[in-house]
């Protein structure tokens, strides 16, 4: 059986409309035209529109393509499925809107031959994003900073790749986001990108973060106060479960 090379995991809630958009059309365009072997893994949380039927008519057509059916959990624990079931030697979680353009995964593969566990993709100034998304950004940059000590200018992109040791040891080992219960609304939560990069640091894992293309594409998710609110909820809970011992280290 051959060796998978990579494997993109794409979480997916109400993505009817980036669907029909092109968007799973891109991402395949883009693999198909690649040397090395992969597999695309869309797991939906719980969608109410028509994303699940669209995807399972897609994945008809290619073996390559796996759809995961989640109850609604929130996003942490859609990526976190997808994270655990890939069988990639490199495994990259992406978002279905494709704010960064798949192809940026090139940009990762020295780093990944150079001895690095995981790979993270930084935005350079955000262009397009309105001005409460940059200060909140602003904000959040300090308090992880502050908290956590996290060495890294961008931990909220989503475009992450990690080795699939890595991937396997650190969603594991997540405490906040480990056990998600059902939720009633999208919950992008900030505090879970934060959680399994300390967890992943905790833990001795080489991590590097590369400069790739993103482009602002909006989105209904996100509510300044709630989610600044739960960031900061959870940045607190990160520190808490850290100074009693909790994230065991390698």
């Amino acid at each position: 059986m051959q060796k998978i090379k990579l494997s993109v995991i794409i979480p997916a809630y109400n993505e009817e409309e980036n669907i029909k958009k092109g968007a799973v059309d891109k991402v395949f365009s883009y693999l198909e035209k690649q040397n090395y072997s992969w597999e695309i893994v869309f797991v939906d949380d719980g969608s109410k529109d028509n994303t699940v039927a669209l995807l399972e008519s897609i994945s008809k057509k290619d073996s390559r393509l796996k759809v995961i059916k989640n109850p609604h959990q929130g996003k942490a624990a859609t990526v976190t499925t997808g994270m655990l079931s890939a069988k990639g030697e490199i495994v990259l979680f992406t978002d279905m809107d494709q704010a960064t353009p798949l192809d940026q995964i090139d940009r990762f593969f020295p780093m990944f031959e150079r001895g690095f566990d995981i790979v993270i993709g930084s935005r350079q100034g955000r262009k397009g994003a309105p001005f409460i998304r940059k200060l909140m950004a602003f904000g959040f940059v300090m308090l992880r900073t502050l908290f956590l000590r996290l060495p890294f200018s961008d931990t909220q992109i989503g475009f992450k790749a990690f080795t699939n040791k890595a991937a396997q040891d650190v969603f594991r080992n997540l405490i906040i986001f480990g056990k998600q219960g059902l939720i009633k609304q999208p919950a992008v939560k900030a505090g879970f990108d934060l959680e399994f990069l300390y967890v992943a640091r905790k833990r001795g894992f080489k991590i590097k973060e590369v400069p790739v293309e993103w482009s602002y594409q909006g989105t209904k998710r996100v509510s300044a106060i709630r989610d600044g609110f739960d960031s900061l909820k959870d940045i607190i809970k990160i520190r808490w479960h850290s100074s009693l011992g909790e994230y065991n280290e390698n």
